[in-house]
């Protein structure tokens, strides 16, 4: 009996095809934009995905401020730190947060690092991602393509 023999093709950080992409945040809920952004930086949409290489995409976030959070998370959620001391617990809302220079980027992060694994790959992972406030981003050498998250699922 003759069969054909599939051989499961595993990457490696040689054969990974990364590119850049550019997502324009404007009027994105905030965490159906980090999910999919995780995705993305994770490589989950290619066919040549495997778990334990840096497969994904470099990711290019524009217009960060202009993220929206649905019901009453801006003000009603809280992020909490720790410094370790007595008494040392101190939690800040979005609104807060957003408020502050650097805030949007803080706040997509966060939403997009809880939605990554916990390992040193995740970390290493989050090293593609590049956040900027308004239309402009400094990767232009890279010609990144434009894409529209909504079309991924």
């Amino acid at each position: 009996m003759d069969t054909l023999s599939f051989k499961t093709i595993s990457a490696n950080k040689e054969s990974v095809k990364k590119e850049w992409v550019v997502v324009d945040a404007t009027d994105q809920v905030l965490g159906r934009l980090a999910s999919k952004v995780a995705k993305l930086l994770r490589g989950k949409y290619k066919p040549s995905f495997t778990p334990h290489v840096d497969c994904g995409d470099n990711v290019i976030i524009v217009n960060a401020e202009k993220i929206q959070l649905t019901g009453n998370k801006l003000t009603d959620k809280v992020y909490l730190r720790y410094s370790g001391y007595p008494g040392g617990q101190k939690g800040s809302t979005p609104a807060e947060i957003l408020a502050k220079p650097y805030g949007a980027d803080r706040v997509i992060r966060h939403a997009v690092k809880g939605m990554l694994p916990k390992n040193k790959l995740a970390r290493h992972i989050m090293g593609n991602l590049y956040i900027y406030v308004g239309p402009e981003h400094k990767q232009q050498a890279q010609s990144p393509k434009a894409i529209d998250i909504n079309l991924f699922k």
